[in-house]
């Protein structure tokens, strides 16, 4: 990055925070706290190990020193400045989750930015469903991350003071790992009969019981000899098993609504095994599992810039996350005022704050936000006004 360029982006970094607002992390003055200063050359500077107490207040020290990105920790400390993690003597921790979409299996190569944090999206309601539902987690801050995903802040009593294996047993959860099938099935009195039941309430067991019912409804929707064929395709389940499953099917739907696995005896039991892998595989949260078994992660802070796109770091209603669109409810309004001359360096389409622009190389003309964009992701330099 050129050093006019640099000296462009931090004095507009600044004037956001001077014009901003930023509400701090609940108990801000146990944690700690680091930034990564505007620097020449091609590496970053990362300060860290600082509390409120060494920044000052918080919008003064954003406004003073303009950081290119600004972090605060999941953990809470009594010396939250001290620099060894033993010296800060941990007290209790939020659960962190990072939904990037470096981790998303979804992911393609040739996806846009836009296509990228759409999946990184639908990853992270795959993830409330599990937070909300199955954990009833009800202190939940939502992120963009300003980048190329989400976080997911918890602070629900229960798991302040979790350690590294208590918290690593929740990833396990939302990612499926591990998942047994045969853990999914409880037994319970059925009338006078003891019966083998798949959950339909919550959990894997619900998620399992509803791609059963829509396997169901596919095979039906085929004739006979299709749907044998069907059955076939999925592993542990031969000609003999896949007429018993169909017949099973046929005579005992109502009950396998219901989620009885003796409905159809072993080849329904067959047919639900083969199909947890499939639900695991789709419906799993596919986040960075080392930020939320770290108990002393530093996460961004909310209503900072993210350095390297130009956009904010916002807070999300969970109401409103249908909605959000982060190319636009994330552009800064200080970047929205006017146009600004750039030397783009790296041609391409680029979609940003609602509009779509294909950038030739060389100096043009284009709205702050997009030249924002351009050069914090390393596509232009500040051109001559």
């Amino acid at each position: 990055m050129e050093e006019q360029t640099l000296r462009y982006l931090r004095g507009r970094f600044g004037d956001h925070y001077r014009r901003s607002e930023l509400t701090p992390p609940p108990f801000a003055h146990e944690r700690e706290w680091g930034y990564v200063p505007w620097t020449e050359g091609p590496g970053e500077t990362y300060v860290r190990h600082k509390s409120l107490l060494d920044l000052g207040e918080l919008s003064d020290f954003l406004a003073r020193e303009r950081p290119r990105h600004v972090y605060f920790s999941a953990g809470r400390y009594e010396n939250p400045s001290a620099t060894t993690m033993g010296g800060k003597n941990w007290r209790r921790s939020d659960l962190i989750f990072d939904l990037d979409a470096d981790h998303l299996p979804s992911a393609e190569p040739d996806d846009s930015y836009g296509e990228m944090l759409a999946k990184c999206k639908d990853a992270l309601l795959r993830l409330l469903d599990f937070l909300e539902t199955d954990f009833a987690f009800d202190d939940l801050t939502v992120v963009f991350s300003g980048g190329r995903g989400y976080h997911v802040h918890v602070r629900d009593e229960g798991i302040q003071h979790l350690q590294r294996d208590a918290r690593r047993e929740i990833v396990d959860y939302v990612r499926g790992i591990g998942l047994d099938p045969g853990s999914l099935i409880r037994t319970e009195m059925r009338g006078n009969v003891t019966a083998r039941v798949l959950p339909t309430d919550g959990g894997w067991g619900r998620r399992v019981h509803q791609r059963l019912l829509a396997f169901v409804d596919e095979l039906e929707a085929l004739d006979e000899a299709d749907a044998l064929a069907r059955l076939q395709e999925l592993d542990g389940i031969g000609k003999g098993r896949a007429e018993t499953v169909y017949g099973a099917i046929k005579r005992n739907r109502a009950a396998i609504e219901e989620g009885n696995m003796e409905a159809g005896g072993v080849g329904i039991r067959t047919l639900v095994d083969s199909l947890v892998t499939e639900v695991v595989e789709a419906q799993n949260a596919p986040i960075d599992e080392p930020v939320s078994t770290d108990t002393n992660r530093l996460i961004r802070l909310p209503g900072s810039i993210h350095g390297g796109s130009g956009l904010a770091v916002k807070r999300i209603d969970r109401d409103a996350i249908d909605e959000f669109d982060p190319l636009a409810d994330a552009v800064p309004e200080t970047f929205r005022k006017h146009d600004i001359a750039v030397e783009v360096t790296d041609c391409g389409r680029v979609e940003l704050d609602g509009d779509s622009f294909t950038l030739q190389e060389g100096e043009l003309s284009v709205p702050e936000s997009l030249g924002v964009f351009l050069m914090c992701r390393g596509r232009a330099e500040k051109g001559q006004e």
